[in-house]
């Protein structure tokens, strides 16, 4: 049997494989980002300085895949007709998504910021909704992400957490989750007429630029002083996004959204494991519980539906 694209990333273990990567991707950008902080000496509150990082990465992320895109002999040229769905999904998914994010995470704790990183999988699944006449959300999908959102939470209560504080660095927070659920279901959309790598090496590099400009204008071009460990970091969280999203882009072509979203869950729990091994933190049992209901949740979305609770046959846009 020929394997195309479409029959890897429809596939059971290929979803699997592609959706657990991009997350463990993901994930890892936690620890790797704390430890980069440390080595650049860029403190909580500088936050001109987080974005101007955060830019170079995208950047960085954005010319390995145009790079990646030549060696294999495919056009990088710019194509007609795509400037307008390109920018919508740097808007959201890179430039909106990150200026909120770190905004955010300078007045939060890791804590509130690892339970609201679970929120992107129920606006993505409630953009889907909005968006998509057959991806609606059932009281299957309500179950398993109410599994799964637990889990988050878990995650989040095991570094001892006894109270939970809300205020505009949180609300920054879940505008960032929002924004980036509302990337990948634009993804999602333009995919059906553009390539993958196409759409998401630019749509990085729009917003990557973007970002760069505006931590530029406050903290200046070059405020770092960069050591060969600074470097490969930098490089490492460039790869990362590049990959993860080249995966995740890709599974959200050929696959409903909200079957998807629940793998988004896995996000903080690796980032918790990866954390606890590179940073050397804590690791409580309460993760392992964690653990299990995201597993779970991820298994009560991907089910088999029952008569009651028919799968859609198509992706069609709603009128």
């Amino acid at each position: 049997m020929k394997w195309t694209t479409e029959k890897i990333f429809t596939h059971p273990l290929g979803i699997l494989a592609a959706a657990t990567g991009a997350t463990f991707l993901w994930g890892s950008a936690f620890p790797i980002i704390k430890l980069s902080y440390a080595e650049l000496e860029i403190g909580k509150g500088q936050v001109y300085e987080q974005i101007l990082f955060a830019g170079f990465r995208f950047t960085m992320a954005a010319l390995l895949i145009l790079a990646l895109m030549k060696l294999m002999g495919r056009s990088v040229g710019y194509q007609r007709g795509s400037w307008q769905g390109v920018a919508k999904i740097g808007l959201s998914q890179t430039l909106l998504q990150y200026v909120f994010f770190y905004y955010g995470m300078s007045g939060s704790t890791g804590v509130q910021g690892s339970i609201l990183a679970g929120t992107t999988s129920f606006f993505q699944i409630l953009i889907a909704h909005r968006m998509y006449a057959d991806d609606r959300i059932t009281s299957r999908k309500l179950t398993g992400l109410v599994v799964g959102f637990a889990g988050v939470v878990v995650v989040g209560l095991s570094g001892g957490a006894t109270g939970v504080h809300f205020g505009l660095a949180e609300v920054c927070l879940l505008a960032a989750m929002f924004f980036g659920g509302l990337g990948n279901v634009l993804s999602k959309k333009e995919s059906v007429r553009l390539d993958i790598l196409y759409m998401t090496s630019y749509q990085m590099l729009l917003g990557g630029l973007a970002l760069s400009t505006i931590g530029a204008a406050g903290a200046g071009v070059m405020p770092f002083e960069f050591t060969w460990r600074a470097i490969g970091m930098l490089l490492y969280l460039a790869v990362l996004s590049a990959l993860g999203f080249v995966l995740w882009n890709t599974v959200m072509k050929y696959n409903q959204v909200g079957s998807i979203s629940m793998y988004l869950f896995l996000i903080p729990v690796f980032g918790v494991f990866l954390s606890a091994w590179l940073l050397s933190e804590p690791l409580h049992l309460t993760v392992w519980l964690a653990l299990a209901l995201v597993a779970g949740g991820i298994v009560i979305v991907n089910r088999k539906p029952t008569p009651a609770d028919p799968a859609p046959t198509g992706a069609r846009l709603k009128a």
